[in-house]
């Protein structure tokens, strides 16, 4: 494949995995290539990742890629470039002096202290290629196997000799053997790449990129989010919240002032003979609403409500007042918990433990919790007050509370349910997804990127 074809693929592929590559960016990707050298490995990827990773974040999902569109050595075969000199992929199975040569070859080559990685790498692809194919692929298509090349090659016999060897030389027993150990460890890693780049190059990239790399933290459902990756959100809301009341800053001054200022403009104009060429306006008043949230803390949405809070109390200064409560079953108000100045760990400690307990009492009960908040809580709702609903709407077969929902959409400005299931989900099963949507409109919100999308429209 010729290396803008390669190219092109690979900067789509990050578009998809939502890295953002514009056309400035794409040029400039090309540019850096064209002022290093491509058989540095290493350094193409550096040049890709200066010009196109903007945010840390981003950083896995473009190595991921990286990794399936320029493995470590680009074989012969549709996808690839031309086979490097060198390399022998003509299977010669258990010939025993063919053997003998590549173990006394890779011998050779493990006594020097200074390694050479390309001469590793050229071993381990001569060795896959002549030893490594798997005997039990039925449909005869080519496979590799590093069982099958280690076993054939007796890795452990090449290891003994070298460590004969080393002792010959006059190295201590058991540096020689640590010695011998660490540098058969570096062939066996080539050997295990090099089955790794194979294996790649028969699957279609693409389709490697769509199945097994993850997308970026932004896009990454709540739902498939691991520890790693949670602990990676939370870092992550602080900085987008900062950015997007950044973003709603800049947005309202390009809208212009308030009203005019009557006095000042005349003022101005008397400088251009009485022609007011610039109107001035009066601070605008900004328009700051009360929220209140309803969060569903129960099974897989708890992160997903977490996360919600936890970003919507980042943002708190833009709301003129700011409540929240949680249920599962019951409900409780957990405003005073986002106090400011509150740790953003530590609150989600406190809501992770008040999750478990609250997962022990019971399951999601829609109906009762809205009609206890009416009878309970009915004061937190007014004509100014945006109402946030956050759940899966999943309710057990249980009484979906629809007069309550309706009574409380109808004391407020706005009302929005957030629901962190794929669209198509939305009534399969339990779901009431579709009835509670006929009474107060239901949002897709799956990922960060989606959620910061909303609450700036909210804005």
């Amino acid at each position: 494949m010729a290396l803008l074809e390669r190219h092109l693929e690979f900067v789509d592929a990050l578009r998809r995995a939502g890295v953002p590559v514009s056309m400035t960016e794409d040029l400039d990707a090309i540019a850096a290539l064209s002022l290093v050298s491509l058989r540095d490995r290493d350094t193409v990827r550096e040049a890709y990742a200066a010009t196109i990773v903007k945010r840390q974040l981003q950083r896995p999902t473009f190595d991921a890629l990286f990794d399936i569109y320029f493995p470590r050595r680009v074989g012969d075969g549709a996808r690839g470039m031309p086979t490097p000199e060198g390399e022998l992929d003509t299977p010669v199975g258990d010939n025993l002096d063919v053997l003998e040569t590549m173990r006394r070859r890779i011998e050779r080559a493990l006594r020097d202290s200074d390694l050479d990685d390309q001469l590793l790498r050229q071993l381990a692809a001569d060795a896959v290629g002549r030893f490594g194919s798997d005997p039990n692929r039925a449909d005869g298509a080519p496979s590799w196997s590093m069982y099958e090349t280690l076993q054939r090659l007796d890795v452990q016999g090449v290891v003994n000799r070298l460590i004969e060897r080393l002792l010959s030389e006059g190295t201590d027993a058991s540096v020689a053997d640590t010695l011998a150990q660490r540098r058969m460890s570096r062939f066996i890693q080539a050997v295990s790449d090099d089955i790794d780049r194979r294996r790649n190059e028969r699957q279609s990239s693409e389709r490697r990129a769509t199945e097994t790399v993850r997308p970026v933290l932004d896009r990454l459902a709540f739902s498939a989010a691991r520890h790693a990756d949670l602990v990676a959100m939370r870092r992550e809301i602080q900085p987008l919240a900062r950015r997007l009341a950044t973003r709603l800053a800049r947005e309202r001054r390009a809208l212009g002032g308030g009203p005019l200022h009557f006095r000042r403009t005349i003022r101005a104009a008397m400088g251009t003979g009485g022609v007011p060429l610039t109107t001035h306006h009066r601070p605008k008043r900004p328009h700051r609403t009360d929220l209140v949230v309803l969060c569903d803390i129960s099974g897989s949405v708890a992160d997903f409500a977490h996360f919600t809070l936890m970003f919507v109390f980042a943002l708190r200064e833009v709301f003129h007042g700011l409540r929240a409560f949680t249920f599962v079953d019951g409900i409780a108000e957990v405003t005073d918990r986002f106090r400011p100045g509150a740790d953003a760990a530590e609150v989600m400690a406190e809501l992770a433990g008040s999750t478990r307990e609250a997962l022990l009492a019971g399951r999601s009960d829609y109906g009762k919790v809205f009609e206890r908040f009416v009878a309970e809580h009915a004061d937190a709702l007014g004509a100014k007050t945006t109402l946030l609903v956050l759940g899966d709407a999943r309710s057990n077969y249980s009484a979906l509370g629809e007069e309550a929902v309706e009574a409380m959409v109808g004391k407020v400005k706005h009302a929005f349910w957030l629901n962190p299931e794929p669209r198509q989900d939305w009534g399969i099963g339990d779901s009431a997804a579709h009835q509670y949507a006929q009474l107060i409109e239901m949002v897709e919100c799956r990922n960060l990127e989606q959620l910061g999308a909303f609450v700036h429209d909210l804005l």
